[in-house]
């Protein structure tokens, strides 16, 4: 220490300054040095920068790939275009080969570009009766990823009648970390589909996303694991094993539907879990969702309330009048029904089997994956159904307006069918990451009416130890 005070005493004070100053400098640098060496081994950063790994993911970092055939895309292109932003989606419709007619190409402004999918013969397909085409569709997953898209985080696939929410889509996705490996999708609503094609497959109709560091892995091995498995019958399945080898399970979202189920999903759509709307599948094997509506139509209106509040689409909310003693089910964005007596929530919530079993004979095709119950046969015992009409934003939130869909039944004061027109006011629905992964059903109070034959309904978040039951 005695010798450290000499020296500095010795020193002009010129050279103090400097020997401070080169000093400082040097533990500057070796300072910039270690934080430089410490930001390139984080594993965070393994595909792109610290800042890129929490900024919010957007669509822009999505990228598409849609299976279709030459013969349907001229019509299903119809079911693309209502989800589809061109400005802000990328990827691919992929075809097995080029359209005979150049103009069913593209509305080059409402679809997204058409691929050619690469030429799949010389892999086998022995699945007897089944379709070789499940080779080149499968291959979409990899094709996709070829098109080496800049700034990816998911890539996300589905069919020409996959009918995805966008909006919800990013949502569900934002409660993943896109730098780990991620398979996520659903299973069939059928339990005799899972128990053949696999409980742990995302069925490829309802969509499917995977992240993009396990993407690109997948598509380096994916035509070795397609050798593998001539056996299987469709796409899906190839993916799923392939993941499988690579050791990567499902990660389930209800979001995404399947429907491999016929004719009248009323009862699903009402009774939709609580979590973001995702996707429908199968459009051409349903009714219509609204009635007097073409398919194209009805999903069209179903899109003018999707558009105001994509999040809040098709959320079950119920409460009960006390006067009347009825329960209210509203299913945000598509109908209203009003029971004419108490019914407890939980036997509201279960769904109502108003549509018809995908395959018919074996006895197993009627169980379903999720609670059930039956459809009166008698429809004037059934609730009054109310259909969206109308749906508007102003300065105080979200106004929605029902209709009565009409029934032939005698009625009296105490019938809900005096009613003619059911309002709903809400706020427009953006949840937050633990609501997301923690959700919880809305509340809603029916309010003084000025007329008899309007009901009006708000829609608010339950208190911290709210309870949806009737009051007395």
């Amino acid at each position: 220490m005695q010798s450290l005070h000499l020296f500095f005493k010795a020193q002009s004070p010129y050279r103090l300054i400097n020997f401070i100053l080169i000093s400082s400098s040097v533990c500057i640098i070796c300072l910039l040095v270690s934080l430089l060496l410490v930001h390139t081994y984080n594993p965070l950063h393994t595909y792109s920068s610290f800042q890129a790994v929490y900024a919010p993911t957007t669509l822009e970092h999505i990228v598409f790939g849609i299976a279709s055939n030459k013969d349907s895309w001229p019509k299903r292109k119809e079911y693309v275009k209502l989800w589809w932003k061109p400005r802000l989606m990328r990827g691919c419709v992929f075809l097995e080969s080029k359209l005979s007619d150049p103009d069913s190409y593209n509305d080059n402004r409402t679809l997204p570009p058409v691929c050619i999918s690469e030429d799949t013969s010389r892999f086998r397909y022995t699945y007897r009766g089944g379709l070789r085409s499940a080779i080149r569709v499968a291959r979409v997953v990899s094709e996709t990823v070829a098109l080496n898209h800049s700034d990816v985080r998911w890539y996300v696939f589905g069919d020409d009648d996959t009918v995805f929410i966008p909006e919800n889509l990013l949502k569900t996705l934002s409660k993943y970390d896109h730098g780990l490996w991620y398979y996520i999708g659903t299973n069939s609503e059928i339990h005799i589909q899972n128990k053949i094609f696999s409980f742990e497959m995302a069925f490829g109709g309802a969509g499917f996303a995977i992240s993009y560091p396990l993407a690109k892995v997948l598509a380096k091995a994916f035509d070795s694991c397609i050798e593998r498995y001539p056996h299987l019958y469709g796409s899906d399945s190839r993916v799923h094993s392939c993941l499988t080898e690579l050791g990567v399970g499902l990660t389930r979202e209800p979001g995404f539907h399947q429907f491999d189920v016929r004719g009248n999903i009323f009862g699903l759509l009402v009774s939709h879990p609580v979590t973001p709307l995702v996707s429908l599948h199968h459009i051409d094997h349903m009714e219509p969702i609204f009635p007097n509506e073409t398919s194209i139509k009805a999903l069209q209106h179903l899109f003018k309330a999707v558009n105001v509040d994509s999040q809040r689409i098709l959320q079950q909310t119920v409460c009960y009048d006390r006067w009347f003693s009825w329960t209210i089910s509203v299913s945000w964005g598509y109908a209203v029904q009003v029971f004419g007596n108490h019914v407890f929530l939980p036997d509201v919530l279960p769904v109502e089997e108003t549509f018809r079993q995908w395959k018919e004979g074996n006895s197993l095709a009627g169980v379903y994956t999720f609670n059930t119950r039956r459809l009166h046969p008698e429809p004037c015992r059934r609730p009054a159904i109310f259909y969206l009409d109308s749906v508007y934003p102003d300065s105080n939130g979200v106004n929605s307006i029902y209709k009565k869909s009409y029934v032939n039944c005698s009625q009296d004061m105490a019938s809900p069918r005096k009613l003619e027109v059911i309002r709903v006011f809400s706020h427009k629905l953006d949840l937050n990451t633990t609501q997301l992964q923690a959700p919880r059903r809305h509340c809603c109070d029916v309010l003084p009416s000025s007329a008899g034959e309007v009901m009006e309904i708000a829609i608010r978040e339950c208190e911290e130890e709210e309870l949806i039951y009737m009051h007395p």
